[in-house]
């Protein structure tokens, strides 16, 4: 059945077509969402640069930042730029852009009445950071459009709420919309030498140097405990890699910063893993918290990066109580017959069982709640505070003594 469904997806090829080939030959990559990886990266960069300074200025934030970062690398292929209004509203009303190609999250860049009035349709921009002055990628504006808010937050967040985070930043944005391909002209400051920034041409190339047919992605915004740990090396069971894909763009005040997060999938990795079976490599977008729809946009994101494979658990991007617990997982039936090419790998919880003595589900645990360690997120936190280290059995030690760190 697996094999079928990897065939069938053109994940990998038959082995009567590699049979007698090397084994460079015989790897068959996924092809990127749309069939083409998108590059908007300028080739002349300080050309460009010099260039832009003439140009009016649009000031962006760090979430647009990401979106352009993105979109630049070809992690949003076959984006080239932010959306126009029927692809817009394709993906509101029909979780496809206006060619029909599966997508469920707008990229758009909203400015206010009085940025709007200072440019015109046809001019080519600076898309400047707000907080720092400096450019990072040139604009041509193709069209403008307004757009309805509470449409818009119902739609991809299921809520009007303005306590959901993501609602709330859709909230504050400006009016309307600006739609035009970019080029990034300047890479972000804190990306420049980060030894685990890899564009996904860059994945895919270390995906074929390593010689995996088949690679997980797992996407994360928390420290990784025991429960992802079990499901991450159940889907290494069945595939040739994990590509460990941590989110390091903006996230909610209460979540665990980058910096320490990094440190502790470091030491899990170096201590748990594998090293020829796992790759650590950041996700530089933002977290939208949308739940179901997220879910989807961060399998296309993965499958970008030269994954066949991604693991979808229990509240995947979700946040609060605005989702159902498997809702991120129900979502995929709306694609059918392999429409996405990327192969979701559905998890339930997981936890410890004492009478199990390891790691289960529902799926393979028969005892009783009584039996688990359930630990909450505020628990935890409160124990990290404190200096205790969580239970062994959620957590391992070094991460523990990691976070612990973090939080002093």
């Amino acid at each position: 059945m697996y094999l079928d469904t990897a065939l069938s997806c053109g994940v990998i090829r038959s082995i009567a077509e590699t049979e007698g080939k090397g084994d460079s030959e015989m790897i068959e990559q996924i092809k990127p969402h749309g069939g083409i990886l998108i590059n908007r990266i300028a080739d002349d960069k300080g050309k460009v640069i010099s260039a832009a300074k003439e140009l009016p200025v649009i000031e962006v934030d760090s979430w647009n930042l990401s979106d352009i970062e993105m979109i630049a690398i070809g992690a949003l292929s076959p984006l080239t730029g932010f959306m126009n209004e029927d692809d817009y509203h394709y993906v509101l009303e029909k979780m496809r852009l206006a060619n029909g190609l599966a997508w469920s999250i707008p990229i758009t860049l909203a400015v206010d009445d009085q940025t709007y009035k200072r440019i015109n349709i046809g001019d080519t921009v600076q898309l400047q950071c707000k907080n720092t002055g400096v450019t990072y990628a040139i604009m041509k504006i193709q069209a403008s459009y307004t757009y309805d808010k509470e449409l818009e937050a119902q739609c991809i967040y299921g809520t009007t709420d303005i306590l959901h985070p993501g609602v709330k930043k859709l909230y504050e944005r400006g009016d309307i919309y600006l739609a035009g391909p970019i080029t990034m002209i300047r890479q972000r400051i804190e990306r420049a030498n980060d030894p685990y920034y890899f564009t996904p041409a860059q994945t895919r190339q270390e995906f074929l140097s390593r010689g995996w047919s088949t690679i997980v992605g797992f996407q994360t915004r928390n420290p990784v405990h025991r429960a992802h740990e079990y499901i991450q090396k159940t889907a290494l069971e069945i595939v040739d890699g994990l590509f460990l894909n941590p989110l390091v763009g903006d996230i909610k005040q209460d979540d665990v910063p980058a910096d320490i997060r990094m440190e502790s999938y470091q030491v899990l990795l170096e201590n748990y893993y594998p090293a020829d079976r796992v790759f650590l490599g950041i996700f530089p977008a933002a977290m939208r918290y949308a739940g179901p729809r997220e879910a989807i946009f961060h399998a296309i994101i993965r499958k970008n990066y030269g994954c066949t494979h991604f693991i979808v658990g229990r509240d995947h991007a979700g946040v609060g109580n605005y989702y159902g617990s498997y809702d991120a997982q129900k979502i995929f039936s709306f694609y059918k017959d392999n429409e996405l090419e990327i192969i979701p790998l559905f998890f339930e919880h997981s936890f410890y069982c004492n009478k199990c003595q390891g790691m289960a589900s529902n799926k393979t645990c028969p005892h009783n709640e009584s039996d688990r360690l359930s630990l909450s997120g505020t628990k935890v936190r409160e124990m990290l505070r404190l200096g205790y280290r969580p239970p062994i059995e959620f957590t391992r030690p070094e991460v523990a003594d990691i976070l612990i760190k973090g939080f002093s």
